[in-house]
């Protein structure tokens, strides 16, 4: 670690207000760090990044009441995407992991590290640009194993398009529309994801779709 690196501005967006002052505490420790100020949620902090200082790197808490981390994380990667984020939260999950790293965080923490382990994050952020601890190396790996029988369920961007307006009330002539293609096009995308799928009726197209995590609703 370099010793005459330049001193950082970081903001705590957290909405608990213990929580975030802890944070600010500690931080205020680490030589080079400065912490700017506090937000409750994404759109607390959104409001005071148009009148206040932009920071180098923001610690984003993801569960979080009005805007939570993952808005919060899609709005800096469109309008600040030179910001460093480290995302915080209590969870463990590998998919909401995965679904931050995703938006474009550059790592990912459990609030209950140590303090040594969040000064390692931020100057690896900050030097390199990501932090990946054993936990977001490991749901990164396990990501790209392939799942039993995913290889059957590989569809392309037509069907996948198809699936998702089957979700919804449109007719098949309606979603011929959207598409622009003929009805009988859309038939054989259903046909074909029919085979594909084992199912038999359009519930059961839609039912598959959900369960398999191919399709939102």
């Amino acid at each position: 670690m370099n010793q005459n690196k330049k001193d950082y501005n970081l903001v705590i967006v957290d909405d608990h207000l213990l929580v975030a002052n802890s944070l600010k505490s500690l931080i205020e420790m680490f030589s080079g760090y400065h912490v700017l100020y506090h937000a409750k949620n994404g759109l607390d902090l959104q409001q005071k990044m148009e009148q206040e200082i932009l920071p180098d790197v923001i610690l984003l808490d993801v569960n979080m009441p009005i805007m939570n981390g993952y808005e919060t994380m899609e709005w800096l990667n469109e309008n600040h995407p030179e910001i460093k984020v480290l995302a915080l939260s209590m969870d463990d999950d590998e998919q909401m992991v995965l679904k931050m790293l995703s938006k474009g965080a550059n790592g990912y923490l459990l609030k209950d590290i140590h303090p040594e382990t969040l000064k390692v994050a931020l100057n690896e952020v900050m030097d390199k640009g990501y932090y990946h601890s054993e936990k977001v190396t490991a749901a990164l790996l396990d990501s790209l194993k392939p799942k039993e029988g995913t290889h059957t369920f590989l569809l392309k961007e037509t069907e996948q398009t198809f699936l998702q307006y089957a979700c919804s009330e449109l007719t098949y002539t309606e979603i011929a529309d959207k598409m622009n293609v003929s009805p009988k096009t859309v038939d054989n995308y259903r046909n074909e994801l029919f085979k594909k799928f084992k199912v038999k009726n359009r519930v059961g197209l839609v039912i598959f779709g959900l369960k398999k995590k191919l399709i939102t609703i």
